[in-house]
């Protein structure tokens, strides 16, 4: 028998909306931060960062859906 009680921590979806929310916020702060530097970037370097930032919308499309699962969540508990 194994000495130590390793069990997995309960599921915490408290402050989940919360660090979801942080998350979209950094990340429009990085696309915002993308278009000052494309400005003295090379034309591949720019298709490069056209290209990163479709990737951050599509995710921030996907972490607003998922801050409304846990904001209905939230409200059934």
């Amino acid at each position: 028998m194994n000495k130590y009680n390793n069990h997995p921590k309960p599921d915490n979806r408290k402050d989940n909306v919360e660090k979801l929310q942080n998350m979209v916020q950094d990340t429009i702060e990085n696309i915002e931060a993308s278009h000052e530097t494309m400005q003295f970037s090379s034309e591949k370097e720019k298709q490069n960062v056209k290209e990163k930032n479709k990737r951050r919308e599509d995710a921030i499309q996907g972490m607003r859906e998922e801050i409304k699962d846990e904001y209905r969540h939230q409200q059934q508990e």
